[in-house]
């Protein structure tokens, strides 16, 4: 038994309430109790202690959209001023294609590493692994709640692609394989149906990852619209922007996590409203890569209309950064600054998305995304003992979001296991992990034949 007690516990339930003093009682990988600290301390006298009466306590995050393999082993490594589409196709790619299984393994490994150390308890891939045996592996070596697919493309020429029977095939063969295990086990990783998207997949290929999802009663996830290029792509060889598109071929619906979403017309929107389809924002991502979010995007008219958005962080070569909350701060702004109107959109908006909003978006709701009795326990401590906690305010939501970060982020919990302590994983070793990454890197990049060069002189 845990009893994991602060001085703010931010339930995240349908009331939005938040327990001064409070305390949330864990038995194995469920909630049992949510109430104030003393009430809960006399319930269950005999209960570990995590957390104390200065911290704040909050559901697990959800990064809705991490590519888990690829960029991580060449982190900061692909120059921040390329033209459009060269950090992909110059770069990323070219990385994905030279990927060993102990390249995708290491890389995962690291990846989770970092998100569960700034407060995040579930992830989902965004659909470019080449060996996503492996990536399960690592996704519960570290101890994360996680939703991983395969690479998915039927274009006529690029790594891992295939024919759409033979894609489908792959991935179907996947996500029966977790599902067994899940059955077996328990297991915390589940199977989706992924496919890189853009324009680089068949109206075959699309539709029949829609028809395999509904069949096997999972998810799809795939890119779409974060920048202009693929609805220029689509208005030529369809006449229609591509959500229209999609829509005639019923590939949308409640469930498809549409990663992206930034250039969306008016008849766009709506179909996203109505389908029910969900959409992955990655802020971060459109700014590093200059893709026109503040201009363009709707998140947060989306978000008013009642679409399910989930916050994520993205890959290497268009974030660097897997903090969730500094990406639910820069939602936040880009929101208000599009519309002139700070009462548009705010930090308990972005916090919703991060969490319970977030957990609707992946269809976990019912297990997580919120502190309340029955459901998975998922929770992270915030130590506010840093500056950035001097004075504390009445309202955490607006100082997690506006001043805090993964900085603030002590103990982790996933499934009622004690996961991050004292700001330090327990299950992996960061110190072997670091040694092993410094070589796998210089490998992966000569395999690649890619030159990282810094801008300024070195001496």
């Amino acid at each position: 038994m845990l009893l994991v007690i602060g001085h703010d516990v931010v339930t995240m339930n349908s009331r939005r309430e938040i327990i001064r003093n409070g305390a949330v009682a864990i038995d194995g990988s469920a909630i049992v109790a949510v109430d104030k600290a003393d009430v809960l301390r006399a319930r269950f006298p005999d209960a570990e202690i995590v957390g104390d009466a200065h911290a704040v306590i909050t559901p697990g995050f959800v990064n809705a959209h991490q590519h888990l393999t690829g960029d991580r082993l060449i982190r900061s490594a692909i120059p921040d001023d390329l033209a459009p589409g060269a950090s992909i196709f110059e770069w990323a790619v070219p990385v994905h294609a030279q990927h060993s299984g102990d390249d995708d393994e290491l890389s995962a490994t690291l990846s989770c590493l970092e998100q569960v150390t700034n407060g995040v308890t579930t992830i989902v891939e965004a659909g470019t692994v080449a060996h996503p045996d492996r990536v399960a592996q690592a996704v519960r070596a570290v101890g994360l709640r996680g939703a991983i697919g395969q690479w998915g493309w039927d274009v006529d020429d690029g790594p891992f692609a295939a024919p759409p029977d033979e894609v489908l095939d792959r991935q179907r063969d996947f996500i029966r394989q977790l599902s067994s295990e899940q059955q077996a086990n328990d297991d915390l990783v589940e199977g989706w149906v992924t496919l890189v998207g853009h324009d680089l997949m068949s109206d075959e290929l699309l539709a029949g990852a829609s028809a395999l999802a509904r069949e096997l009663h999972t998810r799809l996830t795939f890119h779409i619209s974060p920048s202009p290029s693929d609805a220029e792509a689509y208005l030529e060889r369809c006449g229609v922007r591509p959500l229209v598109h999609f829509d005639r071929l019923g590939a949308l619906g409640p469930h498809v996590l549409l990663a992206h979403a930034v250039h969306l017309d008016d008849a766009e929107c709506d179909i996203v409203v109505r389908t029910n389809s969900a959409i992955a924002y990655t802020p971060w991502a459109y700014l590093r890569l200059g893709q026109g979010v503040g201009a363009h995007g709707r998140h947060g008219e989306l978000h008013r209309r009642g679409v399910r958005i989930a916050l994520g962080c993205d890959s290497e070569n268009a974030s660097d950064a897997l903090d969730p909350l500094r990406a639910a701060a820069l939602a936040a702004g880009i929101a208000k600054d599009q519309t002139l109107d700070p009462t548009s959109f705010g930090a308990h908006d972005a916090f919703d998305m991060l969490t319970i909003r977030g957990a609707e978006a992946i269809g976990m709701a019912d297990r997580i995304g919120s502190l309340e009795i029955g459901k998975r326990a998922d929770l992270v401590v915030h130590d506010t003992s840093g500056p950035q906690w001097i004075p504390r305010s009445v309202d955490p939501v607006l100082q997690l979001v506006w001043a805090s970060d993964g900085r603030s982020v002590r103990d982790v919990i996933v499934d009622g296991r004690v996961i991050v302590r004292d700001r330090r994983c327990l299950t992996v070793d960061i110190d072997a992990l670091r040694e092993m990454a410094g070589g796998a890197s210089t490998r992966l990049l000569g395999r690649a034949r890619v030159d990282p060069r810094a801008r300024w002189p070195i001496r």
